[in-house]
C-alpha cells in the first residue's frame, strides 16, 4: 500500500486558510445575509469567507498529493521590519504628511531583505514615494497633505 506523503508547508497554509475562513463565516452569520439580489451586510463577508475556506481546502488536498520542502525557520528579520512599517505610517502620516511618511515607511520595510543596501533602499523608497504622490495626489486628486505640519518649508 502506498504511504501518503505530506507537504507540511502547504498543509499548514491550507489549514490556516480553512480555520480563518470558518472564523469569519461564523462571525458573518450573525449579520443579516439577505439574498443575492438584496445583499445584507453579512453577505459579502460570508461569500469571501467561504471562498477562503474553499481555497484552503484545495491547498490542503494538494499538500496530500505532493511531497514538498520542510518549513523554513521563522523569518524574524521580515517580521521586525515589515510589521512596524504600516504602524509607523499610521502614526506619522498626519504630522509628517503623505510623502515623508511613505518614504520612511518604505525605507523601514526595505530592510526586511538581507540583500538590501542603504543606497538601493533610499533609491527604492524615493521612487515609490514619487510614484505614489503622482498617482494618488495628482492623478486621482485625493485630498491629503503631501507635507504635514512637522515638516513645513
Amino acid at each position: 500500500m502506498k504511504s501518503i506523503s505530506l507537504d507540511s508547508t502547504n498543509a499548514i497554509c491550507g489549514a490556516l486558510f480553512v480555520a480563518t475562513g470558518a472564523f469569519f463565516a461564523y462571525q458573518s452569520v450573525g449579520l443579516d445575509l439577505g439574498t443575492a439580489l438584496r445583499m445584507g451586510p453579512g453577505y459579502f463577508p460570508f461569500i469571501l469567507a467561504c471562498a477562503l475556506m474553499l481555497l484552503g481546502a484545495i491547498i490542503f488536498i494538494q499538500a496530500l498529493r505532493v511531497e514538498g520542502e520542510p518549513v523554513d525557520p521563522f523569518a524574524w528579520r521580515g517580521m521586525l521590519f515589515i510589521l512596524p512599517a504600516p504602524v509607523f505610517f499610521g502614526l506619522t502620516v498626519r504630522g509628517l504628511g503623505f510623502a515623508p511618511a511613505l518614504f520612511f515607511t518604505a525605507f523601514i520595510a526595505c530592510f526586511a531583505s538581507r540583500k538590501m543596501n542603504l543606497v538601493f533602499a533610499i533609491v527604492l523608497s524615493l521612487l515609490l514615494t514619487i510614484f505614489s504622490v503622482a498617482v494618488f495626489s495628482y492623478g486621482l486628486g485625493l485630498p491629503f497633505e503631501r507635507f504635514g505640519p512637522w515638516v513645513r518649508f
